[in-house]
């Protein structure tokens, strides 16, 4: 069900990309944006006490911008710095509502999805006057092509897997003179990458604050979900910048049917390795089979462990959030969102080697909501995918 590797690669080398000062870049431009509050951060005090920590905090992820998913703060704020680029002007000039008058005509934006990074551009694309071309992989759920179509943006499901599909994007948008904004980077593609990752970065400033807002000491642990790692890298970059890496202790965790990032972390070389394939699983979101080059270096030097989850781990943290302990809040959270506490339920479960005592804070992000509402049901009413 799980296999855990702790990270010989570590060294506590922080990215100059991903600051506390590209943080408050980031965040203030989405401060501007009509809607803009920080989500909650939750605390569980009842599961922590049945895990036996003292804390474990959820940042709830599905109450962003009425989007029920992170993944709008990469696509607006990457949006904004490319106008501000194509404007010759500094990000700060850039205000959603105005800066269509500064076109001569509206640009497109393409980009390929597993679901919610598309529902962020097609929404930014829209509030910016913008128009918005989305890919998105075989077998995607209609409830997320119809989301994104519902934003205005034209949607197209590809017959190929994510990876192929993000390929088939960008001979697309170069073909047609669109500006491609993707969340993952390959060799002369990296700044929009750059640019979404340090969007996330948002997230993690706001629940910094938080934490100590709610009287708890910083986390001793941090749990954060991959894909290509554009989301684990953007946050932790950030979290090493600010609480120093060796002060705290991160596991990275993704599906086993597309661990691209466990198999470059327990590779003997620590360089990249890719997955190919169907990439078959429930986490849509997270089923990528290639490491983004951006934000693998942070990965590699500041995270503690790394872990592959077959699907029902991901499943019964749905079940946990969605059913909480008396006296702890109900956290609706989707698969991709679920897995960091199904991954630390099954990580205490086994007894592991982790760090985890008494004193421990523990930081878990859940980056979407119930953005597949028929699954979602499905697996915590009906027990989809039940524990082994």
């Amino acid at each position: 069900m799980l296999n855990l590797s702790k990270n010989t690669f570590f060294s506590g080398k922080t990215s100059e990309l991903f600051s506390v000062e590209q943080a408050k870049q980031a965040r203030a431009f989405h401060s501007q944006i009509d809607g803009y509050q920080p989500t909650p951060l939750v605390s569980l005090p009842a599961l922590a006490k049945q895990f036996g920590v003292k804390a474990i905090l959820v940042k709830d992820e599905s109450k962003r911008f009425g989007l029920n998913a992170f993944k709008v703060l990469g696509g607006s704020y990457a949006l904004g710095r490319q106008l501000a680029k194509h404007l010759n002007v500094d990000i700060t000039e850039i205000d959603l509502k105005t800066v269509a008058t500064k076109l001569e005509e509206p640009l497109t934006f393409a980009t390929a999805t597993a679901g919610n990074h598309g529902t962020g551009v097609a929404w930014a694309a829209r509030e910016m006057g913008q128009q918005a071309v989305v890919y998105m992989p075989k077998g995607s759920p209609q409830a997320s092509v119809d989301r994104i179509r519902g934003l205005g943006a034209e949607c197209i499901v590809t017959e190929v897997n994510y990876d192929d599909t993000v390929r088939l994007a960008n001979d697309t948008a170069q073909k047609n003179g669109w500006m491609l904004v993707q969340d993952t980077a390959w060799e002369g593609y990296e700044e929009i990458p750059t640019w979404i990752s340090q969007g996330y970065m948002t997230m993690a400033d706001e629940a910094i604050e938080q934490v100590t807002e709610l009287g708890f000491e910083m986390p001793s642990h941090v749990l954060l979900q991959a894909g290509v790692g554009a989301m684990a890298g953007g946050v932790l970059g950030y979290l090493a910048d600010k609480l120093d890496p060796t002060k705290f202790d991160t596991v990275i965790a993704e599906p086993k049917a597309a661990d691209c990032i466990y198999r470059s972390g327990t590779s003997a070389s620590g360089n990249m390795v890719n997955v190919s394939g169907e990439l078959n699983s429930i986490m849509a979101g997270l089923a990528c089979g290639e490491p983004n080059p951006v934000t693998w270096p942070i990965l590699r030097d500041c995270s503690r462990y790394f872990v592959a989850v077959e699907d029902n781990i991901s499943a019964t943290g749905m079940r946990i959030l969605g059913n909480p302990l008396a006296g702890d809040e109900k956290i609706t959270s989707g698969e991709s969102g679920a897995i960091t506490l199904g991954t630390l339920n099954e990580l205490i479960k086994l007894n592991s080697e982790i760090g985890l005592t008494k004193d421990s804070v523990v930081l878990l992000f859940s980056t979407e909501g119930d953005t597949n509402p028929e699954r979602y049901r499905r697996i915590v009413w009906e027990g989809a995918f039940p524990a082994n």
